[in-house]
């Protein structure tokens, strides 16, 4: 039985002045499973999540998320966590999941405050004052807390201490349920993170590398994916 497809993509090409961001790109990525989306600095992971969450528009190429091409209505149904710091420097908070619960439908209170919880995190921390590893954290709780199909993560671990790193990702796998949603997270920090991918994609100057079932791929290399990295991007 094949898996179903909760993204699909054909040919994406994503054009900047001076730059070919994705070079006719083509990936189906498995629903109910958590992609690991791997590559170096400018290899075009940040351009594919853009795209895929509607927020970059392809030069060429087609998207279809859920079998719908991407719209404005489909964004109440994808949470993206970017690697830039958006916030309002002077909220606090518990204003920012404020602003979030008043911009989704999606977004669960009761779930943010659980998940400030385990961050260690206080909803009347002025924005300001976190360090980065904070933000990050932050980031990842109005993330988490938005009970969408599609989650994309764009480097979720950025900033946030080796030490807490096993400790978060196991924090999102808790919230994580297979059966409902899907996670597409693309990191660096390949470590840690590996344990939890069902599938991966290798990504290089625009296009696949390698991708692959996360354990057909270790079989059929008897290597990690960590020493796939070293590989693949030699």
């Amino acid at each position: 039985m094949e898996d179903k497809i909760a993204v699909e993509i054909k040919n994406l090409v994503k054009k900047y002045p001076g730059v070919n961001a994705l070079k006719g790109v083509d990936i189906n990525f498995p629903a109910g499973k958590i992609t690991g989306l791997i590559g170096p600095n400018g290899s075009g992971k940040s351009t594919m999540l853009k795209s895929i969450a509607g927020l970059a528009r392809p030069s060429e190429g087609e998207i279809s998320v859920f079998s719908e091409k991407p719209h404005w209505k489909l964004k109440e149904r994808i949470a993206f966590l970017p690697e830039i710091n958006y916030f309002y420097k002077n909220y606090t908070i518990g204003r920012m999941l404020k602003l979030y619960q008043s911009q989704f439908t999606t977004f669960s209170q009761e779930k943010a405050l659980e998940l400030l919880d385990f961050m260690n995190l206080k909803p009347g921390l002025i924005i300001k004052n976190l360090s980065k590893g904070m933000v990050g954290r932050l980031k990842l709780v109005l993330t988490m807390a938005r009970q969408v199909p599609l989650i994309i993560m764009d480097e979720p671990l950025a900033g946030i201490d080796p030490k807490s790193r096993s400790r978060i990702l196991e924090g999102i796998i808790n919230e994580y349920n297979a059966e409902e949603q899907t996670i597409i997270l693309s990191t660096h920090e390949v470590l840690e993170a590996e344990r939890f991918f069902d599938f991966v994609i290798f990504l290089e100057n625009g296009e696949v590398k390698l991708q692959g079932d996360a354990d057909d791929l270790r079989a059929e290399h008897s290597k990690s994916i960590q020493d796939l990295v070293k590989e693949v991007f030699i």
